[in-house]
């Protein structure tokens, strides 16, 4: 294969994701660990198909995934077989709860940083192909201020901080949102707060971080809800399933839908079909680029 084939495949790859309706991509993320972003990830899209929306989740917590782990999933593929090109990615493509296509990652795999340009344009064109309709894709990313965090939260049109009411929690997602601002020109966020007793409870954790926020830095946070502290929730997780499908009149359940209705309803669409799509992509293939250079 010539030097330029790669290019050509990508230009031809991304031409194809501008023929597309918008496509709204929300990254799901955390300033740290063990606060339930997976969780939320998979109860969310869920909910979002429940309300006649087309999903797919994206695991790119690619050090630690388990979105499949916490559905009871069994994929024979993920991710990494399609950068190895020995899968497509319409057949590493699992599907889950009513519907929703979920985007199976590999523990430990860490080769996102180091593909090949031919490596690269078959991901584009492997993502380009995807015959599906598609609404929303979710996207789990890894917790913290790792580079994968950074690629994918760039690349959202939307992004959800997960908190719980936890010093570290507000601390490491107020780290997160301060890198995200003032080193990446990212400066809006919705906040969800996780685990509350309360309603207010939520509010006072939001309350906490647009405090610090508004004093020393230059962004836009949006509460975006709560989701209760629920036994039914952890008996669905212990059961490996969605508390939305396990146990669709919980509290929390109900939560989740009030989430996604939100989401549908008052959150605004994407302004062009690849958007910022095409800049996911772009990312996912290449944590080098930047906007700066593709303009040049």
């Amino acid at each position: 294969m010539s030097s330029v084939e790669p290019v050509r495949n990508q230009a031809a790859g991304l031409q194809h994701l501008n023929r597309r309706r918008p496509v709204r991509v929300v990254c799901v993320t955390s300033g740290k660990g063990g606060v339930g972003k997976t969780n939320i990830t998979v109860n969310l899209a869920i909910a979002l198909s429940q309300q006649n929306q087309s999903v797919m989740v994206l695991d790119a917590d690619l050090g630690l995934a388990n979105v499949d782990v916490i559905l009871g999933l069994h994929p024979l593929y993920n991710l990494s077989h399609v950068i190895d090109q020995e899968r497509t990615l319409e057949e590493v493509i699992v599907t889950g709860p009513n519907g929703i296509r979920i985007i199976p990652a590999s523990s430990g795999i860490k080769r996102m940083a180091e593909l090949t340009s031919d490596e690269n344009a078959g991901i584009v064109n492997a993502f380009s192909e995807l015959n599906d309709s598609l609404d929303i894709m979710l996207i789990d990313s890894a917790a913290g201020i790792a580079d994968s965090v950074v690629t994918f939260s760039r690349a959202a049109h939307d992004v959800i901080v997960v908190v719980c009411d936890e010093p570290a929690s507000i601390t490491d997602a107020y780290a997160l949102i301060k890198l995200m601002s003032q080193e990446y020109s990212v400066d809006r966020f919705h906040i969800l707060a996780n685990r509350v007793a309360t309603a207010q409870e939520g509010r006072d954790l939001f309350a906490k971080l647009v405090k610090v926020s508004d004093r020393f830095l230059d962004v836009t946070l949006s509460f975006f809800g709560t989701i209760p502290e629920d036994a039914q929730l952890r008996k669905a997780v212990q059961a490996q399933r969605a508390v939305v499908d396990a146990f669709p009149g919980s509290r929390s359940a109900e939560a989740f839908h009030r989430l996604a209705a939100q989401m549908i309803g008052r959150w605004p669409m994407p302004r062009t079909a690849s958007g910022y799509l095409q800049f996911f992509i772009e990312r996912l293939i290449n944590p080098a680029y930047s906007p700066e250079e593709k303009a040049e």
